[in-house]
Protein backbone atom coordinates (compact mmCIF):
# COMPACT_ATOMS: atom_id res chain seq x y z
CA UNK A 1 0.00 0.00 0.00
CA UNK A 2 1.09 3.55 -0.71
CA UNK A 3 2.30 5.52 2.30
CA UNK A 4 0.87 9.03 2.65
CA UNK A 5 2.68 11.48 4.94
CA UNK A 6 1.80 15.15 5.43
CA UNK A 7 5.04 17.07 5.83
CA UNK A 8 5.73 20.74 6.55
CA UNK A 9 4.26 23.24 9.00
CA UNK A 10 3.11 25.99 6.64
CA UNK A 11 1.35 25.01 3.40
CA UNK A 12 2.46 21.37 3.79
CA UNK A 13 3.24 18.83 1.09
CA UNK A 14 1.67 15.42 0.73
CA UNK A 15 4.61 12.98 0.57
CA UNK A 16 3.65 9.69 -1.11
CA UNK A 17 5.91 6.62 -1.09
CA UNK A 18 5.09 3.96 -3.69
CA UNK A 19 6.37 0.41 -4.07
CA UNK A 20 6.97 -0.90 -7.58
CA UNK A 21 3.62 -1.55 -9.28
CA UNK A 22 1.59 0.69 -6.98
CA UNK A 23 -0.45 3.58 -8.38
CA UNK A 24 -2.30 6.63 -7.11
CA UNK A 25 -4.36 9.32 -8.80
CA UNK A 26 -4.66 12.99 -7.89
CA UNK A 27 -6.15 16.26 -8.99
CA UNK A 28 -4.68 17.91 -12.07
CA UNK A 29 -1.51 19.95 -11.38
CA UNK A 30 -1.13 18.43 -7.89
CA UNK A 31 2.28 16.84 -8.62
CA UNK A 32 5.19 19.00 -7.45
CA UNK A 33 8.07 16.48 -7.60
CA UNK A 34 8.54 12.80 -8.34
CA UNK A 35 11.45 10.43 -8.64
CA UNK A 36 12.47 9.05 -12.03
CA UNK A 37 11.19 5.58 -11.18
CA UNK A 38 7.63 6.94 -11.38
CA UNK A 39 5.54 7.65 -14.45
CA UNK A 40 2.87 10.36 -14.68
CA UNK A 41 -0.03 10.37 -17.12
CA UNK A 42 -3.27 12.31 -17.54
CA UNK A 43 -6.41 10.18 -17.75
CA UNK A 44 -10.17 10.41 -17.58
CA UNK A 45 -10.57 8.16 -14.54
CA UNK A 46 -13.50 5.78 -15.06
CA UNK A 47 -14.17 6.97 -18.62
CA UNK A 48 -15.86 10.01 -20.17
CA UNK A 49 -19.15 9.95 -18.24
CA UNK A 50 -17.48 9.41 -14.85
CA UNK A 51 -15.07 12.28 -15.54
CA UNK A 52 -17.95 14.52 -16.63
CA UNK A 53 -20.00 13.71 -13.53
CA UNK A 54 -17.04 14.42 -11.22
CA UNK A 55 -16.53 17.71 -13.04
CA UNK A 56 -20.14 18.64 -12.31
CA UNK A 57 -20.01 17.33 -8.73
CA UNK A 58 -16.68 18.65 -7.47
CA UNK A 59 -15.43 21.16 -10.02
CA UNK A 60 -12.46 18.89 -10.69
CA UNK A 61 -10.36 18.94 -13.82
CA UNK A 62 -11.63 16.66 -16.58
CA UNK A 63 -8.34 14.79 -16.58
CA UNK A 64 -6.65 13.56 -13.41
CA UNK A 65 -2.98 12.80 -12.85
CA UNK A 66 -2.10 9.11 -12.43
CA UNK A 67 1.28 8.35 -10.86
CA UNK A 68 2.62 4.79 -11.02
CA UNK A 69 5.86 3.20 -9.74
CA UNK A 70 6.90 1.56 -13.02
CA UNK A 71 10.68 1.16 -12.76
CA UNK A 72 10.98 0.60 -9.00
CA UNK A 73 10.04 2.13 -5.65
CA UNK A 74 9.74 5.90 -5.64
CA UNK A 75 8.46 9.00 -3.87
CA UNK A 76 6.52 12.04 -5.00
CA UNK A 77 5.33 15.30 -3.48
CA UNK A 78 1.83 16.65 -4.07
CA UNK A 79 0.27 19.98 -3.16
CA UNK A 80 -3.32 21.31 -3.26
CA UNK A 81 -4.28 24.39 -5.25
CA UNK A 82 -5.28 26.49 -2.24
CA UNK A 83 -3.00 26.90 0.79
CA UNK A 84 -4.23 24.77 3.66
CA UNK A 85 -4.08 21.58 5.66
CA UNK A 86 -4.80 18.06 4.45
CA UNK A 87 -6.39 15.03 6.07
CA UNK A 88 -5.75 11.38 5.18
CA UNK A 89 -8.95 9.33 5.47
CA UNK A 90 -9.35 5.54 5.29
CA UNK A 91 -12.06 4.44 2.84
CA UNK A 92 -13.48 0.96 3.27
CA UNK A 93 -16.18 0.23 5.80
CA UNK A 94 -16.76 3.99 5.70
CA UNK A 95 -17.27 5.98 2.51
CA UNK A 96 -17.00 9.77 2.39
CA UNK A 97 -18.81 12.62 0.68
CA UNK A 98 -16.55 15.42 -0.52
CA UNK A 99 -17.27 19.12 -0.95
CA UNK A 100 -16.48 21.01 -4.11
CA UNK A 101 -12.72 21.27 -4.69
CA UNK A 102 -11.68 19.24 -1.62
CA UNK A 103 -10.31 16.13 -3.37
CA UNK A 104 -6.50 15.94 -3.62
CA UNK A 105 -5.40 12.30 -4.06
CA UNK A 106 -6.34 8.66 -3.51
CA UNK A 107 -5.02 5.15 -3.86
CA UNK A 108 -6.10 3.26 -6.97
CA UNK A 109 -8.54 1.14 -4.91
CA UNK A 110 -10.65 4.20 -4.08
CA UNK A 111 -13.49 4.91 -6.50
CA UNK A 112 -14.47 8.57 -6.75
CA UNK A 113 -17.92 8.99 -8.26
CA UNK A 114 -20.81 11.46 -8.34
CA UNK A 115 -23.90 10.98 -6.19
CA UNK A 116 -27.17 12.91 -6.48
CA UNK A 117 -28.34 15.00 -3.53
CA UNK A 118 -31.70 16.55 -2.76
CA UNK A 119 -32.78 19.85 -4.32
CA UNK A 120 -32.51 21.90 -1.11
CA UNK A 121 -28.92 20.86 -0.45
CA UNK A 122 -28.03 21.24 -4.12
CA UNK A 123 -29.31 24.82 -4.37
CA UNK A 124 -28.27 26.24 -1.00
CA UNK A 125 -25.56 24.06 0.56
CA UNK A 126 -22.70 24.85 -1.88
CA UNK A 127 -21.40 21.29 -1.53
CA UNK A 128 -21.34 20.47 -5.24
CA UNK A 129 -24.65 21.31 -6.93
CA UNK A 130 -27.14 18.55 -7.74
CA UNK A 131 -24.32 16.01 -7.61
CA UNK A 132 -21.68 15.56 -4.96
CA UNK A 133 -18.46 13.54 -4.89
CA UNK A 134 -18.49 10.21 -3.06
CA UNK A 135 -15.39 8.12 -2.32
CA UNK A 136 -16.02 4.36 -2.02
CA UNK A 137 -13.92 1.22 -2.39
CA UNK A 138 -10.80 0.54 -0.34
CA UNK A 139 -7.72 2.63 0.32
CA UNK A 140 -6.54 6.03 1.45
CA UNK A 141 -8.20 9.27 0.43
CA UNK A 142 -6.63 12.71 0.93
CA UNK A 143 -8.76 15.85 1.12
CA UNK A 144 -7.68 19.45 1.58
CA UNK A 145 -9.34 22.58 2.89
CA UNK A 146 -8.49 26.27 2.89
CA UNK A 147 -6.56 27.08 6.07
CA UNK A 148 -6.22 24.73 9.04
CA UNK A 149 -8.34 21.61 9.34
CA UNK A 150 -10.06 19.77 12.16
CA UNK A 151 -11.98 16.49 12.45
CA UNK A 152 -15.26 16.61 14.36
CA UNK A 153 -16.86 13.45 15.77
CA UNK A 154 -20.65 13.60 15.49
CA UNK A 155 -22.51 11.41 18.01
CA UNK A 156 -26.18 10.34 18.19
CA UNK A 157 -28.27 12.95 19.98
CA UNK A 158 -25.57 15.59 19.60
CA UNK A 159 -26.17 17.29 16.25
CA UNK A 160 -23.45 19.55 14.91
CA UNK A 161 -24.08 22.77 12.98
CA UNK A 162 -21.30 23.91 10.62
CA UNK A 163 -21.09 26.85 8.24
CA UNK A 164 -21.36 25.17 4.85
CA UNK A 165 -18.35 27.00 3.41
CA UNK A 166 -16.10 25.34 6.02
CA UNK A 167 -17.19 21.73 5.37
CA UNK A 168 -14.55 19.65 3.55
CA UNK A 169 -15.71 16.00 3.75
CA UNK A 170 -17.92 13.80 5.91
CA UNK A 171 -18.92 10.22 6.66
CA UNK A 172 -21.61 9.25 4.15
CA UNK A 173 -23.65 7.57 6.92
CA UNK A 174 -24.34 10.96 8.49
CA UNK A 175 -27.61 12.72 7.77
CA UNK A 176 -27.16 16.34 6.68
CA UNK A 177 -29.54 19.13 5.79
CA UNK A 178 -29.39 22.87 5.25
CA UNK A 179 -30.36 25.04 8.18
CA UNK A 180 -29.99 28.54 9.56
CA UNK A 181 -28.49 29.01 13.04
CA UNK A 182 -30.26 30.52 16.03
CA UNK A 183 -33.52 31.35 14.29
CA UNK A 184 -37.06 30.18 14.89
CA UNK A 185 -38.08 27.32 12.64
CA UNK A 186 -41.70 28.45 12.69
CA UNK A 187 -41.02 31.02 9.97
CA UNK A 188 -40.23 28.30 7.40
CA UNK A 189 -37.10 27.68 5.37
CA UNK A 190 -37.59 30.58 2.93
CA UNK A 191 -38.16 33.06 5.74
CA UNK A 192 -35.13 31.80 7.62
CA UNK A 193 -32.98 32.06 4.50
CA UNK A 194 -34.08 35.68 3.99
CA UNK A 195 -33.33 36.44 7.63
CA UNK A 196 -29.97 34.75 7.23
CA UNK A 197 -29.07 36.88 4.22
CA UNK A 198 -30.01 40.11 5.99
CA UNK A 199 -28.34 39.20 9.29
CA UNK A 200 -25.09 37.92 7.76
CA UNK A 201 -25.30 34.60 9.64
CA UNK A 202 -25.17 32.51 6.46
CA UNK A 203 -26.45 29.03 5.62
CA UNK A 204 -25.22 26.08 7.67
CA UNK A 205 -25.30 22.30 7.43
CA UNK A 206 -26.77 20.35 10.32
CA UNK A 207 -25.22 16.90 10.75
CA UNK A 208 -26.79 14.11 12.79
CA UNK A 209 -26.00 10.46 13.41
CA UNK A 210 -22.50 9.12 14.01
CA UNK A 211 -19.36 9.77 12.02
CA UNK A 212 -16.57 12.19 11.15
CA UNK A 213 -16.75 15.62 9.55
CA UNK A 214 -13.61 17.35 8.26
CA UNK A 215 -13.78 21.14 8.47
CA UNK A 216 -11.45 23.97 7.45
CA UNK A 217 -10.75 27.24 9.23
CA UNK A 218 -11.09 29.50 6.18
CA UNK A 219 -13.96 30.30 3.82
CA UNK A 220 -12.54 30.35 0.29
CA UNK A 221 -15.64 32.04 -1.20
CA UNK A 222 -15.43 34.90 1.31
CA UNK A 223 -11.69 35.18 0.72
CA UNK A 224 -12.12 35.35 -3.06
CA UNK A 225 -14.81 38.01 -2.62
CA UNK A 226 -12.47 39.99 -0.38
CA UNK A 227 -9.65 39.71 -2.93
CA UNK A 228 -12.02 40.77 -5.72
CA UNK A 229 -13.27 43.76 -3.76
CA UNK A 230 -9.73 44.84 -2.99
CA UNK A 231 -8.61 44.46 -6.58
CA UNK A 232 -11.62 46.40 -7.81
CA UNK A 233 -10.90 49.16 -5.32
CA UNK A 234 -7.29 49.46 -6.44
CA UNK A 235 -8.38 49.98 -10.06
CA UNK A 236 -10.73 52.79 -9.19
Amino acid sequence: MAVFTITGDVDPFLHVSLRKGERIYCESDAMVMMEDTLDLSGRMTGGFMSALMRRLANGESFFQQHIEAVRGDGDCLLSPTLPGAMQVLEVGAISYLISDGAFLAAESGVDLRARAQNVGNAVFAQTGGFFIGEATGNGKLVVSGFGSSFILEVAPGRDVVIDNAHVVAWDSRLHYQISVPNQSRSSGLLGRLINSATSGEGVVLRFSGQGKVVISSRNRHAFMSWIGAGTGGSRA
